[in-house]
């Protein structure tokens, strides 16, 4: 890896585009930590050392401020981060299996995904103004940080000579068009820098994230930071291993006559990733296990009714096994979900019967359609399985510490992200590289 990003750099082109990308890197994250009009930035800090104190991080935001950096908490520029364009590229892929017109668009090649792309920037844009209308009243009402910062001096958004109304409706299209800012970002190192740019600035936020971890470690044993850097050397090896590994079903093409010249008679291979629905389902079932915690909300603190003890005792406590029982099946079930609407068998096999080609042994057509679909489901479970272990990973270190807060950095969500991005941009150098060096060969 460290071979290909030193060939890269002796590369001006590719120099070039590593340079751009890290170019836009820092001004996203110049923008994450960038205060919006309105914030107190001063009571922010407060709040979050209060939070942290208290071990109360848990709560419904986790996963939103994980993408954003940290920057969701502090109330920043780009504090929605990437997350509105991520839900609304999934609600599109959702629609596509939905609505006809869309699957239509699909299959029309580059014309038709730069219209469902036009469509995601306007979804985009519009679940960037509820979540950020949400925010600022959940920050405004205390409820952001678990209802820990109501006293005066922790006021996140206190009152200005603009007036409260004025105020809020300010920091809602900061938020907004700060997620606008970041989906263009994006978009400029997918064209002009390296890898895919979403999932850089994902993977970016995530890495933001692991320092502070790790001084929060060392600094209440220093024992435990060496612990947990074994154990993440350990499920970052296993989280590689599985991330490459695949099922190869061999297709033979037949040899045809057009015209004059003879084509097909070409062997090749559909690569079935034993982790074929990425990390969707994890978001999917974090995004569910966090109805509960929404719900508290509405019910009364004060005087739990036994319905409140049970849900915040089993369901939302990261620590009981309940929780990780229900976020492991949730996550096996998306796992299946996902991969059913994503990988259609039936439509695979009828475009390998149009073009001539065929699995060896299995007849065209139907046959192969069930043969693919039964490949699919055997090596969906390992996968399954795979995402369900490593995301309990931390709620599994939280409760046998007994309860006690735990930063655990190398599992979850985090270490799917930050391996499968860095594997995609290292082959995509790789790739580029190998253009270059044959360049002359082709010639």
């Amino acid at each position: 890896m460290l071979s290909a990003f030193l060939s890269a750099f002796r590369t001006p082109d590719l120099r070039k585009k590593l340079l751009f990308t890290v170019a836009i890197i820092a001004v996203y994250r110049l923008g994450a930590t960038m205060p919006s009009p309105g914030v107190s930035y001063s009571h922010v800090q407060k709040c979050i050392d209060i939070v942290q104190g208290a071990d109360t991080s848990n709560g419904v935001f986790t996963l939103l401020n994980l993408f954003s950096g940290g920057a969701l908490l502090q109330l920043s520029v780009f504090a929605l981060g990437i997350m509105p364009y991520i839900t609304a590229s999934i609600i599109l892929q959702l629609l596509t299996v939905v609505i006809p017109r869309l699957e239509q668009l699909k299959k029309e090649g580059q014309s038709g995904q730069a219209k469902i792309t036009q469509y995601t920037r306007y979804l985009t844009l519009g679940l960037a103004v509820l979540q950020a209308s949400a925010f600022v009243a959940l920050a405004r009402s205390g409820q952001l940080f678990s209802n820990l910062c109501n006293t005066p001096d922790t006021t996140i958004i206190p009152e200005t000579k603009l007036g409260m109304p004025l105020t809020l409706v300010t920091l809602v299209i900061t938020m907004t068009a700060g997620t606008g800012v970041v989906m263009w970002l994006g978009e400029l190192i997918t064209d002009r820098g390296v890898g895919n740019g979403m999932s850089v600035l994902i993977f970016t936020s995530i890495a933001a994230r692991l320092p502070t971890e790790g001084i929060q470690i060392w600094q209440k044993s220093p024992y435990n930071f060496f612990a947990v850097l074994a154990i993440g050397i350990v499920v970052i090896t296993g989280v590689v291993w599985i991330e490459q590994a695949q099922r190869r079903v061999p297709v033979q093409y037949a040899k045809r006559m057009i015209g004059r010249r003879m084509y097909g008679g070409t062997s090749t291979y559909i690569p079935l990733k034993v982790n074929q629905a990425g990390v969707i389902p994890v978001i999917f079932a974090s995004s569910l296990l966090y109805l509960p915690q929404l719900a508290l909300g509405f019910m009364d603190a004060e005087n739990p009714s036994q319905v409140y003890k049970i849900i915040n005792n089993y369901v939302v406590n990261p620590s009981s096994w309940v929780n990780i029982s229900l976020y492991f099946l949730l996550i096996i079930f998306f796992t299946y979900f996902y991969v059913g609407i994503t990988f259609n068998p039936t439509e695979v096999a009828d475009n390998m019967k149009k073009y001539g080609g065929f699995v060896p042994g299995i007849r065209p057509g139907k046959p192969t359609a069930e043969y693919l679909d039964f490949i699919l489901s055997r090596i969906t479970l390992p996968g399954a399985l795979y995402l369900g272990i490593i995301s309990v990973l931390p709620n599994l270190f939280i409760g046998l510490a007994g309860g006690a807060k735990q930063n655990f950095p190398f599992g979850g969500t985090a270490v799917l992200i930050i391996v499968g991005v860095g594997l995609e941009t290292v082959k995509q150098i790789e790739s580029q590289l190998m253009q270059r060096n044959y360049e002359g060969f082709l010639r």
